[in-house]
């Protein structure tokens, strides 16, 4: 079981990185591996993964209202706005992953969560990252979002639950690549982790309630938390300097944290 203060770093870790491009798998890998510490268990994992839900749901309460009511509209009979696509656009693209996570979901978890993986993968995305950044800034005008390019971002979602590589990372770098502007991507991006971190969390609480293990309430209330206090400010600061700074100091840290992945590997 971890201490108070493990768990107090682990979901400041976990909130902000969730949403930032730099792959939260890679900075959680690091503690245990680094300080020796013990696994946070299932439990934790659920909290956390809470505590950065109830953030990003908070943060778009506006957008996700509009969206709810153009859509329930149009299963009524009311014209199709942009707010009822969008929710279908969502849905189509949850299910890649989804079909990933049921295949491969036990091999990527217990073959694939090691260091030469999340230094090699966290690189490689990184630079696809920067990639994508430099084509967007060269673009005179941005491509709308529409049902091929919300599946085509889906489809690039698919290979996130490899660790290192990221869910939002990879999400808004597919987004830039097929014409999208940063804050769009970023948006669609954000809300896309809704269903996929709400879906990931009933897997991991059924796996709970079956293993029957002990939950320590306390430690899971902190771990929430923090956790989703710290993502809404990951959020915020996100997509406020977005544009002032682009992606590429995020591509900048990505090449360095694998430096950093590569050296502790070798050692």
């Amino acid at each position: 079981m971890i201490e108070t203060y493990q768990a107090v770093l682990l979901a400041i870790l976990q909130g902000f990185t969730e949403f930032l491009p730099i792959s939260s798998s890679a900075h959680l890998v690091i503690p245990s591996l680094v300080l020796g510490w013990p696994d946070q268990g299932l439990a934790f994992d659920i909290a956390v993964h809470v505590g950065t839900l109830s953030a990003v749901l908070v943060y778009y309460r506006a957008d996700l209202a509009r969206m709810a009511s153009g859509w329930f509209g149009s299963l009524a009979g009311a014209p199709a706005s942009d707010d009822s696509r969008l929710v279908w656009y969502l849905a189509l693209a949850t299910l890649p992953v989804i079909a990933v996570g049921f295949v491969a979901g036990d091999y990527i978890e217990t073959g694939l969560r090691n260091l030469p993986v999340i230094a090699t993968t966290t690189l490689l995305f990184g630079l696809l990252l920067g990639v994508a950044d430099r084509h967007a800034a060269k673009r005179d005008s941005a491509a709308r979002l529409t049902l091929a390019v919300a599946l085509l971002i889906g489809l690039a979602q698919a290979i996130a639950p490899i660790p290192g590589i990221s869910r939002s990372g990879i999400t808004i770098t597919a987004a830039l690549l097929l014409g999208m502007n940063r804050q769009a991507a970023a948006r669609f991006s954000f809300l896309l982790s809704i269903p996929v971190i709400t879906g990931a969390g009933a897997l991991k609480v059924w796996e709970l309630v079956s293993s029957g293990a002990g939950v320590d309430w306390m430690l899971l209330g902190i771990g929430a938390a923090v956790s989703g206090i710290t993502a809404y400010l990951s959020i915020g600061l996100f997509l406020r300097l977005l544009d002032r700074i682009g992606l590429m100091p995020f591509v900048y840290y990505r090449v360095v944290l694998a430096a950093v992945l590569y050296a502790m590997w070798l050692a």
